[in-house]
């Protein structure tokens, strides 16, 4: 029996069958790993902090991010291979969406050679197909993600976030934001076309509903005028318009980017916002992107008449551009004093020196800020961090 009868030719049956289309996950995991030749697979999703990998199928436990190998998997978006007993071996594999890291799977076997890791590696694309696909609509699995109560507030805002890493092999653009589950006034977007990533960082007044409101419109508003192919200063006064017209009470200070994946320039406008970071050659540049800024978004004219001011700057290839809000920075270390942008830029350059991909910076970064401190965050804090490669001819 060939090796497409015994397991390549078995998946494409699977694949072929509409009905399976319907099946639980669990069940498919099941049939696909059969359809493999594999023993057995167990699939983990990573929680909203990403502190555990928590079993979506089978009767696994959670598992810790940074104590455990399928979390060094998860850390390196790579395999990792482990011996259970002599007569079964565990090969960890990242599901990735894109550039955006879900969890891991579990895939047992007798042995691994090329083809069975082949097989392995194609389960693991096609879960984080299923899962990518599923997970809008299927409760299970945003309750399996969650280890608290999410605040009413927080809930709303991250019904308008987009996924925390997108990319492509050019520029992969992450961000993370705490504290999860009481997140109110903070949010951030990216998105991609052909030629451009779009960026933005937003932080609305006050830490309440109305200020998780007035950053789910403007998310809502940029997102309108970006997809009619508005250029910055339309999607700028797009966002004025709405909250004026909608929330006039309300006002939102943010970043607002495109970058060019081809040539690397980089056009932002700043709306009463802490300024961009450049990181460059594993250090920071300093005042790169400093410019005086604009009013916040919301209520220009009660300011200037003046027109928003685009600013322009060339990236090398494999700067990273480091966006924050400033309860980053003004987090309390257990001693009483601020974190501060120097510790926070310390942290961003140290990561970019070792080599560490730009997600996992991200994710260890507001760990550390969140352990530095003892009496809780003193404001919402989010960080966006994209990093541009030059496209080869």
């Amino acid at each position: 029996m060939t090796a497409w009868t015994t397991g390549d030719g078995l998946l494409g049956d699977f694949l072929a069958d509409p009905d399976n289309a319907t099946l639980d996950m669990t069940t498919a995991v099941e049939r696909c790993s059969k359809a493999l030749g594999l023993k057995q697979s167990v699939v983990y999703l990573a929680d909203i902090q990403q502190r555990l990998l928590l079993p979506l199928t089978g009767h696994g436990q959670p598992l810790d991010i940074d104590a455990s190998l399928a979390g060094w998997a998860y850390r390196t978006q790579s395999l990792r291979v482990e011996e259970e007993d002599v007569s079964c071996l565990t090969a960890w594999l990242p599901l990735l969406d894109g550039a955006e890291r879900l969890g891991v799977v579990a895939v047992l076997a007798p042995t691994l050679d090329a083809v069975l890791l082949r097989r392995a590696r194609a389960l693991a694309s096609l879960l984080a197909m299923m899962i990518t696909s599923k997970r809008a609509y299927k409760e299970s699995f945003v309750r399996r993600t969650r280890t608290d109560t999410m605040q009413l507030p927080a809930e709303l805002l991250r019904a308008f976030l987009p996924p925390r890493t997108i990319g492509t092999a050019h520029v992969v653009s992450t961000a993370v934001l705490e504290p999860a589950y009481e997140i109110a006034g903070d949010g951030f977007d990216h998105a991609l076309t052909p030629t451009t990533l779009h960026a933005s960082i937003l932080d609305s007044m006050g830490h309440d509903l109305a200020s998780g409101l007035a950053t789910s419109v403007t998310l809502a508003a940029c997102r309108n005028a970006r997809r009619t192919g508005a250029d910055l200063p339309h999607l700028a006064e797009s966002v004025d318009a709405a909250l004026t017209r909608w929330l006039p009470e309300q006002f939102c200070t943010g970043v607002l980017a495109q970058l060019d994946l081809a040539s690397g320039v980089l056009r932002w406008i700043n709306c009463g916002h802490p300024a961009p970071l450049l990181i460059r050659a594993q250090a920071l540049v300093p005042r790169a992107l400093e410019k005086e800024a604009d009013p916040p978004l919301g209520f220009p004219s009660a300011f200037t008449s003046d027109p928003r001011e685009v600013h322009q700057i060339a990236l090398e290839p494999g700067d990273r551009v480091l966006m924050y809000t400033d309860g980053t920075t003004e987090s309390r270390m257990r001693n009483g004093t601020e974190f501060g942008l120097e510790r926070f830029v310390d942290y961003v350059v140290r990561a970019a020196a070792s080599g560490e991909l730009a997600p996992e910076t991200l994710r260890r970064l507001i760990h550390s800020l969140l352990e530095s401190e003892s009496t809780g965050l003193r404001d919402d804090a989010t960080i966006l961090l994209f990093e541009w490669k030059r496209p080869q001819p």
